[in-house]
């Protein structure tokens, strides 16, 4: 489930225009999410996981975040959606790198066991049988991991990223990206990325949908109330590989989509501390509960001081 739900990539983050809900009101429940404070020797910054999908019922949050928030200067997140050029390139980038070229189709690329898995998908689903056919394997894969979130209720525009930006905004904050479009999208379609990675990520997509509601029940109760084990079992919910070059595939895969993007991110929050900024941090919970190198544990790594709040 952790490619499903975890994810911070920007194809599944088409928010622009939407609106978004009060990090702050007067209902007695808080939640509280994973949030850590990270310093240096004379500064610290605010890091908070967030899940992009919610509703309602996940606000408000915690005081100690909304405070930590608004003594904060900036807010930092992985693409500012409010940005119009960043809205412009993601739909720039998407058609670029996401769509097949003319006169190829994806029930001609995918193998006949995964395409009719994906067809009983579209069926099942009330989705035209096709529609996909125009996109290439990893971005059907992200387009179907986006309808299963919200076919559950769980909505964009109550994503806690959303949420904060709208916030910031409203404070009068700056609002900077920790990546670029093509930094994200480029995880799954860089340079060297074979076409069987693609296929892979569609197939155990289309296998981890069998999982999907348990997990995400699991994954929210998880963020709300702050527990990390649980979390982490309901990003462990998907299918083991079922060989051994299924496995060098997700090898890859979480390179790509998490390691390697958790070195970058916690890099940029080195240089945020070296420049005494003073920054509300916001990324997909996965990455800072990634079970291998993942942000808290290479700030730790660093040697700055790292506390749960």
């Amino acid at each position: 489930m952790k490619k499903i739900f975890a994810t911070g990539l920007c194809i599944l983050s088409l928010m622009a225009g939407c609106s978004s809900p009060e990090v702050v009101s007067q209902k007695p429940e808080n939640h509280s999410g994973f949030f850590w404070k990270i310093s240096d020797s004379n500064s610290s910054v605010y890091l908070l996981g967030s899940v992009h999908f919610a509703d309602s019922t996940f606000y408000p949050l915690d005081t100690a975040i909304t405070q930590a928030f608004f003594r904060s200067g900036e807010l930092a997140v992985e693409l500012d959606m409010s940005d119009t050029s960043i809205v412009m390139e993601i739909m720039r980038q998407s058609q670029k790198l996401g769509m097949l070229p003319e006169g190829q189709s994806l029930d001609k690329i995918l193998p006949a066991e995964v395409q009719n898995s994906l067809d009983s998908v579209c069926q099942a689903w009330e989705i035209p049988v096709g529609i996909l056919n125009t996109y290439k394997p990893w971005a059907a894969a992200m387009t179907l991991s986006s309808l299963a979130i919200q076919r559950k209720g769980y909505d964009l525009r109550y994503g806690i990223d959303v949420a904060f930006i709208a916030a910031a905004h409203q404070a009068k904050k700056p609002v900077v990206s920790l990546e670029t479009v093509e930094e994200q999208v480029l995880a799954l379609t860089g340079e060297g990325v074979p076409d069987s990675i693609g296929i892979f990520y569609i197939k155990s997509t289309l296998h981890e949908l069998q999982l999907l509601d348990s997990a995400i029940t699991m994954m929210m109760k998880a963020w709300k109330a702050g527990d990390i084990p649980l979390f982490r079992q309901a990003m462990d919910m998907d299918s083991e590989p079922t060989d051994a070059r299924d496995s060098l595939m997700m090898k890859e895969l979480d390179e790509r989509v998490y390691i390697s993007r958790n070195r970058k991110m916690a890099e940029t929050v080195e240089g945020l501390l070296a420049a005494d900024r003073s920054v509300f941090i916001i990324v997909g919970a996965g990455h800072v509960l990634w079970k291998e190198e993942n942000i808290i544990d290479l700030l730790r790594a660093k040697g700055f001081a790292v506390e749960r709040l």
